[in-house]
């Protein structure tokens, strides 16, 4: 079959975003899509090389399953062997049980029904399970444990069958997403029925293209539909976000845009040649291998307590994740892929060997409930709720609650987290990060979902509150005040005090969350900032906390030191926590959790502890250890209920 250069360019195009948006960087809030683009190759790719070998005779299903099982499971277990001994080192027990889990299900292919079933990719700690982007693999491979033999029995029927069948199965498959988006978007997202609609969307490209008495197109029209294919990926990237119903049809654009571009980009177009340009293809040669190295990577440094701000560091990780992904594809990818090299009966053997050898270290780690002696913090003695479920709306002072709770629950614990967002109904932020509206759309979106599912989990609502109300986190001379900081209720713009802004937010929150029966909602009183004068030093150089979080660089007795008077923080929270006080007191069911005193002593509130180490990554967020500190406590506190 003919090369196409401009389909591997398209795997570059998929696999930048997606990595970009696993590490947090805003602009690609849309990168998700790229796993559609592949979906899309996928499934063209794969059909048009099954009609190639059926028209001549030379299709073999054992042969199609041993090509797909060299093309994935070699490289995929180097990543998981690889991912091990991080586990082992970085996940607490509850993290390292889950991991091990996942073991099992990737072997088995198996792990988007694992993920569904404990949450979603967006609301879940997603960020902080190394093997969640397998997801996609176990979709790809379900769909292909099925499809060649469909084909087969329609390809007896006449081509003309063929192409009617995958309409019929994409438009049923798409209309099911489209129902499923809605009542079940975890299950939208990860699951085969709602998603065979792409990978068949692909296979009609392969149909169509494969047609010899097909109409061509012109100059003109290749380079328009190649440019528009190109226009409408992109427009997903950076349009679409978390908020966005996927994949019911919103994901046509990503999906028909990659057929534009298959069917429209060929060699002879100025887009084609742009695609199949050699970085993009020497990218898309590699993007396997890169897609699969940099959610682990990206995974555990987060345990290690990289800031999500950090997106210096990401990138860092980013480009580790190609070079390891090069020389995974030039050592392991192109080598297991020859029989040459590598004959069937080999090959056969080390993939079951693998896979016995992965199924038995998950089974092994989940019986032993994830080694619980492991942890390098020793048991604190603190109540554990060993299988509530937890919903966190937030902001970043959210989203850093996330690992600890995770650390004291077998349950699910939802992330409906938006750094920089107010979590309040219809107030938005907006400054140089946000476009009027962003915020409040997507808070929005999340309360709707929480208010009609009624988890019957303990919900709780954490921002940095002082913040928003006073646009400066911390006072002293070498602080700049924030500025372009805007605060303002979407249903009345009339409205300009921030303090006002906030409280008819949280009054309406509030509400509407308090008619919850199954549920516990608790307000979470923001903790403590640190502000950079906190006495966290190594001699006379200011460090942030987050330079040390992952190596113990600051001697004792500094680290010791990592505090700041409690009277500076209170000063700075007074009108935040009475504002709050006022409010809350209307509403009974509603709990209100004030770490205050479990950070801070009378005189100083302190960054480090003894058994957990530095309680900070930052000035205002928590590490992993830090993280957990809170949550045991916060475990204390719900039950005493």
């Amino acid at each position: 079959m003919d090369y196409r250069r401009e389909i591997d360019g398209l795997r570059a195009i998929a696999v930048l975003p997606v990595m970009l948006f696993h590490a947090g960087i805003g602009a690609f809030s849309g990168g998700f899509v790229g796993v559609d683009v592949f979906f899309v190759v996928s499934g063209y790719l794969i059909t048009k090389i099954i009609l190639n070998n059926l028209t001549h005779g030379t299709f073999s299903i054992v042969d199609f399953y041993e090509r797909r099982a060299r093309r994935i499971l070699p490289a995929l277990f180097l990543v998981m062997l690889a991912s091990i001994p991080f586990a082992w080192l970085f996940l607490t027990a509850p993290e390292y049980k889950n991991f091990s889990r996942s073991l099992i299900a990737v072997s088995f292919f198996a792990s988007n029904v694992l993920f569904y079933r404990e949450s979603g990719y967006f609301d879940t700690a997603a960020e902080l399970k190394p093997l969640l982007h397998t997801w996609s693999l176990a979709v790809e491979e379900q769909y292909y444990l099925v499809f060649p033999i469909i084909l087969i029995i329609v390809w007896k029927r006449g081509r003309r069958w063929v192409f009617v069948s995958l309409l019929i199965g994409a438009v049923a498959s798409l209309a099911f997403a489209q129902w499923a988006v809605h009542a079940k978007p975890a299950a939208a997202f990860y699951l085969l029925p709602t998603r065979g609609w792409e990978l068949l969307v692909g296979a009609l490209a392969a149909v169509y293209l494969s047609q010899r008495a097909r109409t061509g197109f012109g100059r003109t029209a290749g380079e328009a539909g190649g440019w528009l294919g190109v226009v409408l990926i992109l427009y997903a990237v950076f349009s679409y976000s978390k908020a966005t119903p996927f994949p019911g049809f919103y994901a046509l654009v990503p999906t028909l845009a990659t057929v534009l571009v298959i069917v429209f980009a060929t060699e002879n177009t100025t887009v084609g040649r742009f695609i199949g340009n050699k970085a993009f293809v020497a990218l898309g040669l590699i993007s396997y291998s890169a897609y699969l190295w940099h959610q682990p990577l990206f995974a555990f440094a987060r345990h290690g307590g990289v800031d999500e701000a950090d997106h210096h560091v990401f990138i860092v990780l980013l480009v580790v994740a190609l070079i390891l992904a090069f020389f995974t594809w030039k050592f392991v990818e192109a080598p297991f892929r020859s029989k040459g090299r590598i004959n069937s009966v080999l090959f056969l053997k080390i993939v079951t060997v693998g896979s016995l050898f992965f199924i038995g270290i998950g089974y092994y780690g989940r019986a032993n409930e994830g080694f619980p002696e492991n942890t390098n913090i020793p048991d604190s003695g603190q109540v554990k709720l060993t299988d509530r479920n937890f919903v966190v709306l937030g902001d970043s002072h959210g989203e850093h609650l996330i690992s600890g709770l995770v650390s004291i629950t077998t349950g699910r614990v939802e992330n409906f987290t938006s750094v920089g967002c107010i979590p309040l109904r219809n107030v938005d932020r907006y400054d140089s990060r946000f476009a009027p509206g962003e915020c409040a759309r997507t808070i929005n979106s999340w309360l709707d979902k929480i208010i009609k599912d009624d988890p019957g989990a303990v919900i709780i609502l954490s921002a940095m509150g002082p913040l928003y109300l006073d646009a400066v986190p911390f006072k002293g001379k070498d602080v700049a005040r924030v500025t372009g900081l805007g605060v303002e209720l979407i249903t009345d713009k009339s409205i300009t005090d921030r303090y006002k802004v906030f409280e008819i937010g949280l009054r309406q929150t509030l509400f509407e969350l308090s008619s919850l029966r199954k549920s516990t909602v608790i307000f979470a009183i923001d903790v403590p900032e640190l502000g950079i004068d906190s006495g966290c030093s190594k001699g006379s150089k200011k460090l942030s906390i987050g330079k040390f979080v992952l190596r113990d660089l600051v001697p004792a007795a500094d680290a010791q030191n990592c505090a700041v008077p409690r009277h500076d923080y209170e000063d700075r929270a007074a009108s935040y926590k009475k504002l709050v006080s006022n409010v809350v007191a209307e509403f009974p069911a509603i709990r209100v959790f004030d770490p205050t005193d479990l950070f801070c002593d009378p005189d100083l509130c302190k960054g480090y502890d003894p058994r957990y180490g530095f309680l900070y990554r930052d000035v205002d967020h928590l590490s992993a250890s830090g993280s957990r500190f809170y949550a045991e406590r916060l475990a204390d506190f719900i039950h005493r209920k």
